[in-house]
This record gives structure tokens, sequence and C-alpha cells, in this order.
């Protein structure tokens, strides 16, 4: 069991929506501090407000942050500065549009700016070059584990969520730098992604499909979060995690594993590259 208590924390998209419920969730079970970043400078402004009135002012800080471009080492480097490390990072930032005028966009915030804070992490808590270790958790969606036709932007860039996270956390890495990293898979959950406000389908006849997705049963936030906070303190590494409909958060990453095994009857790894048994 890992503990919240103490900790140091950074999390992405915190501002709004499930980041930051998952902001509240570290400090109420005791994190130490919590910097949280987004682009949503009056949200962040008022989140930190209340946070800093009900836990101190030392304990929660807001900074405004494009994820996409430099200032987001530039948080890190604030973070650092101020207590020489970090013990855990949630990316939780993200977009879902499919609109070809935008999918680049959305390609960054999911794929390229989670994996450059995922590394950025990564080097500041490996062990075996001088860090505590610490735990890196990602967000997924459960359209990385079943395909969509309507949005394979989205599916694209959450599956490739979920194999960097499952690569980045294995065996021999993680023994070496005690580095941990859990992926959440989130279902239909009830934010502002979902209302599909502004969103975009890369081909208008999907659109429809999506306004019934909207329309759909959905978990709360408090489901996802709660799922979140016990991959925390329940997880392995890789692991992988699934909280849906408001169900009880599951451990998948063995149906993670055996699916990856079916795919690998095609194809044999050279001995190099090939994963310890047992990982995913």
């Amino acid at each position: 069991m890992f503990e919240v208590d103490g900790k140091v924390v950074l999390v992405t998209g915190g501002a709004a929506g499930i980041g930051a419920r998952i902001v509240k969730a570290f400090l109420h079970e005791g994190a130490k501090h919590v910097t949280f970043l987004d682009i949503q400078i009056a949200s962040g402004n008022l989140l930190e407000k209340e946070l800093a009135t009900q836990y101190g002012q030392e304990r929660v800080k807001f900074r405004k942050c494009d994820i996409t471009t430099s200032e987001l080492t530039d948080a890190y480097d604030e973070l650092i500065s101020q207590f020489s490390y970090i013990d855990i990072v949630v990316n939780a930032a993200g977009i879902l549009n499919d609109n070809p005028d935008i999918y680049v966009k959305s390609i960054n915030v999911n794929v390229t700016a989670l994996i450059t804070s995922s590394l950025k992490a990564y080097e500041l808590m490996r062990k075996d070059k001088g860090g505590k270790g610490g735990t890196i958790i990602n967000i997924s969606s459960v359209l990385a584990l079943v395909d969509a036709p309507t949005v394979p932007i989205y599916c694209a860039t959450k599956s490739a969520v979920l194999k960097f996270s499952n690569c980045l956390g294995m065996e021999p890495t993680f023994s070496r730098t005690g580095v941990r990293v859990v992926t959440v898979c989130f279902g239909v959950t009830d934010t502002a992604l979902v209302t599909f406000n502004g969103t975009e389908t890369f081909d208008p006849e999907f659109k429809e499909t999506m306004l019934e997705v909207s329309n759909s049963p959905k978990q709360s936030i408090e489901s996802a979060v709660f799922g979140v906070m016990e991959a925390y303190k329940k997880g392995g590494s890789p692991s992988t995690w699934l909280v849906d409909l408001n169900t009880p958060v599951k451990d998948i990453t063995d149906d993670v594993t055996e699916g990856n095994k079916i795919i690998n009857r095609s194809y044999h790894l050279p001995q190099a590259l090939a994963p310890p048994e047992g990982n995913v």
C-alpha cells in the first residue's frame, strides 16, 4: 500500500473537472504540497484560493501552464527549486477533438506533452541517478482498449498513453530506478469533455453518434477520482486500471498482458528487446 501523506505532487490539467478533484483528493489525504498546471487561469486561481484557505497557502499552488511548451519544464524546475524532489506526477490533461484542423493539438496535449512530463518526472525521481523514486500516473481511456470508428485520433492518442506507460514502467527499469508507472483508463465520465460542446469528429457523419454518447450513462467524477487514488495506493509497475460506470476500480493488468500475448503470437521480438516473463 502506497501512502499519500507527506508527498509532493504535480498534476497537469488540474484547474477543472477530474484534474481539480484529483488535486483536492491528494490534499485531503495529506499531501505535503500539490502544484497543479492548467491554461484555465480564472479557474486555476479560484481553486488555488479555495484550497489555500482550507489547507494552507504553502500546501497548494496553481501555475498557468501550456504543457505543449517549455512552460511545462519551467513548472518542474520551479517545484524542484522549492522542494528538491517530486514524489507523484499525475498527467491528467487531455483533449477530445478529432477535427482535421485541430487533431495535431490533440496529439500534442494527449501524447507529446504527457511523454515530456513523464520523462522529466522519471529523470528527477530515478534512484539510480540520486532521486528518491516515485510514481507517475498517466490517464488513458477505455478507448485505448476498444476500437471506436467515430474518434480514431483520440483512440490513437489514448492507446499511445497506455503502451508508453506500460513500457516505461517495466522491468528491469522499475527495479533500477524505483519509478512506478500506473495507467488509469476512464470510461465515459460526467465532465465537459463528453458534453462535446465544440468537439468535432474527423467525419461529419459521426456527429450524431457522438451526441448519442453524450446522452448515455456516465460515471461520476467522484468515482473516477476514487479509482485514481486506489490505483495509486495499490498499483504495481506497470499496472493498468479500469474505472467505469461507478463500479469499483479494477486492476486489468492481466487482461492487457494476455491481449499483448495474443498479438505477439504473430511476431517474436529479438531476445535483447523481449520483456522479462510476466511483464506487460
